[in-house]
């Protein structure tokens, strides 16, 4: 009986023992088969001089699970970086007036993509690699609307990270978070993503990008920049933000699409400021109820609310009360997909837009305009003044022009805490003298101003509100 006994027992560890034999060699030869190339792009449409070379993946899914791999090309490719201010500002800081937070090398040229948020009011920047080598950084440029900051150090031949395509990540895919929380350098975790396209209202612009990845990757304060990648090591997006009532992680966290970064990456060199595509609606996501009275065949899309007059979408044709379903053939369900593709655009881009109007489809095309109602780019010094005072400006429409019978540069939008924001001054106020100089435009304005060291009086009326107004301020 005990012969038996022992007999079955050997022959099940026997058994046991072939089966994970198996097991590990097919896991083993999927790991050796492991598939990876990259296409070397070179920034040539990005900067004349010094363009930096990006690698870009050919792939558009996640290969099989394997985290050893993704973490080893990762890791090397986040850095830490230490952000001195000139005041305490941020909610993640390590010492009065220090932040800190993650970066990743994008280029091997020291070119490197970090948060906004990471860098803001800082006097001086230092970044630590992953294999402790240290660097003052360079500001190229920051974009608050997607919460992004390029930086530039003096390396060459650095460990970059190659962008992937956001557009193909998928809700349940393995991802991993690289970053430096607490300071822990090279620090790595692994989750899935758990939804697309999800605002949370943590940006604060008028023209706020927030169509984030989220997912149950542990992010905590210190991940902030830092690299989310697919299990081929691919940058997949930027970490950025977390859901918590405690200011540590609680179960979720977010990033920005790396689509949209190279968006950003691509207008930060060639232009040194974003270029951002304006459609000029009022979007709304698509309820059931609005569905069913619109006759739309599925619950899903942007409702146009307001149509901007002499707007991009106006001027398409689009009309208040038509839904959007596509751009570009790219299917839009919700306003937070639509904001993330525009972004990837700039003025003067033409899109083919699909839409529904009274039960029927239709398809437009409608070339985006800038923030002042032009196809132009900005240039830097037109957008460095307006930042540099606290206001965005743009130019009158048709409607109002006929209207009122008016003229001047329209205050679109005015920064808190800023020296417009501090001469009380409200959005809607239109300025039609800079210093008793008559002007009809945005560019005259800017131009006027841009001229004056001193006192500077911008007076004007506001629609809504009668008599004239007079603003003062100070340029050094």
């Amino acid at each position: 009986m005990f012969r038996k006994i022992f007999t079955i027992a050997a022959f099940s560890i026997l058994t046991s023992m072939l089966t994970s034999y198996v097991m590990i060699m097919s896991f083993s030869n999927s790991r050796n088969n492991f598939p990876r190339e990259f296409s070397q792009v070179s920034l040539t449409d990005f900067s004349q001089n010094h363009a930096p070379s990006i690698r870009r993946s050919n792939f558009s899914a996640s290969a099989p699970t394997n985290f050893i791999k993704a973490s080893s090309i990762a890791t090397p490719a986040v850095v830490n970086i230490q952000a001195s201010a000139k005041t305490e500002f941020d909610i993640w800081k390590f010492g009065a007036g220090k932040s800190s937070g993650s970066g990743v090398i994008i280029a091997p040229e020291g070119y490197i993509i970090t948060n906004r948020h990471v860098i803001d009011q800082a006097k001086t920047l230092r970044v630590t690699l992953a294999d402790n080598r240290e660097y003052k950084a360079e500001l190229i440029g920051q974009d608050p609307s997607t919460d992004i900051a390029l930086l530039k150090i003096d390396a060459k031949n650095l460990p970059a990270i190659s962008l992937g395509n956001s557009d193909s990540v998928q809700v349940g895919e393995w991802v991993l978070a690289v970053g430096n929380p607490f300071n822990l350098s090279s620090t790595v975790t692994a989750g899935i993503v758990s939804a697309k396209g999800r605002s949370i209202d943590v940006l604060d612009d008028v023209y706020r990008i927030e169509s984030f990845i989220q997912t149950d990757a542990v992010v905590n304060p210190g991940n902030s920049g830092g690299a989310l990648v697919n299990t081929r090591g691919d940058l997949i997006g930027i970490n950025t933000a977390i859901m918590t009532k405690t200011g540590q992680y609680e179960g979720y966290s977010f990033a920005i699409p790396v689509n949209v970064v190279k968006k950003v990456i691509k207008d930060l060199l060639e232009y040194g400021k974003v270029q951002r595509g304006i459609l000029g609606i009022g979007p709304e996501d698509v309820t059931s109820d609005l569905a069913k009275s619109l006759r739309l065949p599925e619950v899903s899309g942007v409702y146009i609310g307001r149509v901007n007059p002499d707007g991009a979408a106006e001027r398409g044709g689009l009309r208040s009360g038509d839904v959007i379903t596509k751009i570009n053939k790219k299917q839009i369900e919700s306003v937070p997909q639509l904001q993330e593709v525009l972004a990837t655009f700039g003025p003067g881009d033409k899109l083919v837009i699909e839409y529904y109007r009274n039960g029927s489809r239709f398809v437009t095309p409608v070339v985006l305009q800038n923030k002042i109602n032009t196809t132009a780019q900005l240039s830097a010094p037109e957008v460095d003044l307006q930042n540099e005072l606290g206001f965005e400006l743009r130019e009158l429409n048709r409607v109002e022009k006929a209207h009122y019978n008016i003229s001047g540069a329209y205050v679109h939008s005015i920064t808190k805490k800023t020296v417009i924001g501090k001469t009380n001054m409200e959005a809607g106020f239109i300025i039609n003298q800079v210093n008793n100089i008559k002007v009809n435009s945005v560019l005259q304005a800017l131009n006027e101003i841009s001229k004056i060291k001193g006192k500077v009086r911008l007076d004007g009326f506001y629609i809504d509100y009668p008599g004239k107004y007079s603003y003062e301020f100070y340029r050094e």
